[in-house]
């Protein structure tokens, strides 16, 4: 008969390995890289893709969306990650083995692509389950299943983005690879709304007639208890969607030589144009409904003027006057920044540790959600979680709106730093200051995000290199503590307050914010874990060291 495992789910310090011996750093630097890459291309990989983290023997692969031998993972901290970190190597050193792997990703990506155009969360490469997910390369996509291109968290930009800068670097040789990224961009581009925005995820293309073109404004009501709507059709800035499609579509109008897509750029910041609310909260709303309304997402997500989507609002239109030269794009930008920099919340002489951390003493606070007309900041409270294994995520209390942030959820950021604003502010004069000829964005761009300034990863010291060779394991890859999860977890439960557990007639505290887990069986449960993302940070750091 098996038995339960218990854990508690607890952070651990990286652990550094034994050192090893080289005196020429350059040279190992160049081994190092090379090594790293082959275990991840040839022992990591599932088709060209990866997920977030793995068991340290590989015997386990996990991401938010995925998890198995057969999964990987499209969301930004996957396969998109690692495959830019392939192209970063290859631009450093020239070695077309690099390249071969980038491309090899980009394959597993045209394997995920999905009929209607873009890619959800994860890529299933069982033949015996692909027949359930709408993959354009298994052939014609009438009479097949539906599912959503994904336009949240970087999902199908990230993709996007490898794949248009994977076919450059091939000269747009490969047939397969060219062909779906020239879908996605046509595809993502019918999905684009008459106003210019797009909507958080979408199955089929949106009919202009059902969506009108208007300015923001205010509701005269708003519902102070989540509705449970379908927000997924909603105009969203959200985790920066709005952002990612407009910055990858002016860098597709760059490699592809297409002004149409420099107009499907210009037309989201036409949307941002009229999406920004008018006074007394001149900034912008995470999500807005048909009428351009501030609305409802998830639980967590209210009605309301937002301080963090907003600052990544007036950094797109800052790029996209860089692109065009418009000063119309520069318009929005002196109101919201002064609305802003005016809403800083109250100083709290007991701050919850995550909002000390997001704003130290000294640093102006933002909500990350201000109330909409009042512009007192918003809270959510924080509740119980329970997953069981084939069920749904239930949430039996909490997640109610406050005016008080001491007990506020933590997997999602409450409190927005202001730091960035002056950074914002000091960018606007010096454009608004500058022939806009002289301060296009170069051709080459690096990483997944809205283009932030940097043109490449900057160069490590020797030190730095020195701590990344000595902290790879015998394989020449980086392990660290951490869980990857295991796939026979039958329930979890996140703890909003104090609890106890019982088990076998023993209690056991569970203080709040911590996460009790079950799975089956006997065998421990795996706390040592490669990390794609930190592979892909200690790649690019030795590419840049190499450049």
């Amino acid at each position: 008969m098996s038995r339960w495992i218990f854990r508690l789910a607890v952070a651990a310090p990286l652990v550094l390995a034994a050192p090893l011996a080289g005196a020429d750093l350059n040279k190992e630097a160049a081994d190092a890289l090379r090594q790293a890459v082959e275990v991840f291309r040839t022992q990591v990989s599932t088709g060209g893709g990866y997920h977030f983290q793995y068991a340290e023997d590989l015997s386990y692969g996990r991401s938010e969306h995925a998890q198995g031998p057969t999964q990987v993972s499209i969301q930004r901290a996957g396969t998109p990650r690692v495959g830019m970190a392939y192209l970063e190597a290859y631009e450093a050193t020239g070695d077309r083995y690099y390249l071969e792997a980038a491309r090899e990703t980009a394959g597993a990506l045209v394997r995920g692509q999905l009929c209607n155009g873009g890619w959800d969360k994860l890529i299933e490469f069982d033949a015996s389950k692909r027949k359930d997910y709408p993959y354009r390369a298994d052939g014609p996509c009438e009479n097949r299943p539906e599912l959503d291109t994904t336009l949240d968290d970087n999902v199908s930009q990230a993709a996007l983005r490898l794949m248009m800068r994977v076919d450059r670097e091939l000269g747009f040789k490969d047939e397969a690879i060219h062909e779906a990224t020239l879908f996605a961009l046509e595809s993502l581009l019918k999905a684009q709304y008459p106003n210019g925005a797009w909507p958080q995820r979408y199955v089929r293309f949106p009919d202009p007639a059902e969506f009108p073109v208007k300015r923001a404004s205010y509701p005269e009501t708003w519902a102070r208890e989540w509705p449970g709507e379908d927000y997924r059709s909603h105009y969203t800035l959200n985790d920066n969607t709005l952002a990612d499609m407009i910055d990858a579509y002016l860098e597709a109008a760059r490699i592809y030589d297409q002004p149409r897509y420099l107009d499907v750029a210009r037309r989201g910041g036409d949307f941002l144009l009229l999406a920004q609310m008018p006074d007394p909260q001149p900034a912008w709303a995470q999500q807005y409904d048909r009428d351009m309304h501030p609305a409802w997402a998830r639980v967590f997500e209210p009605p309301s003027v937002t301080g963090g989507e907003s600052q990544s609002a007036m950094r797109v239109l800052l790029t996209i006057y860089r692109e065009t030269g418009d000063r119309k794009y520069l318009e929005p930008i002196p109101k919201a920044l002064a609305y802003l920099k005016a809403s800083g919340l109250p100083a709290d002489p007991h701050p919850p540790a995550r909002k000390a951390r997001t704003c130290p003493p000294g640093t102006l606070c933002l909500a990350r959600f201000f109330e909409l007309h009042t512009n007192r900041g918003l809270f959510i409270t924080r509740g119980t979680m329970i997953r069981v294994a084939g069920g749904e995520l239930v949430r039996p209390d909490g997640y109610k709106v406050t005016y008080d942030d001491h007990h506020t959820i933590t997997h999602y950021g409450m409190w927005i730093s202001g730091r960035p604003l002056a950074a914002i502010e000091a960018d606007y004069q010096r454009l608004s200051a500058t022939d806009p000829a002289s301060i296009r964005r170069p051709a080459r761009l690096h990483g997944l995000s809205p283009w932030s300034g940097d043109a490449a990863p900057p160069k490590p010291s020797d030190a730095e290199v020195r701590r990344i060779l000595d902290s790879r394991d015998g394989r020449g890859v980086w392990v660290e503590d951490g869980v990857a999860g295991r796939a026979d977890r039958v329930a979890s439960v996140y703890a909003a307050e104090p609890m106890v557990v019982r088990i076998g007639g023993r209690t056991i505290p569970l203080p709040d914010d911590a996460t009790v887990e079950v799975f089956r069986g006997s065998a421990p449960v795996v706390e040592r874990m490669i990390v794609s993302e930190t592979f892909a940070k200690n790649i690019e750091a030795l590419a840049a060291y190499l450049r």
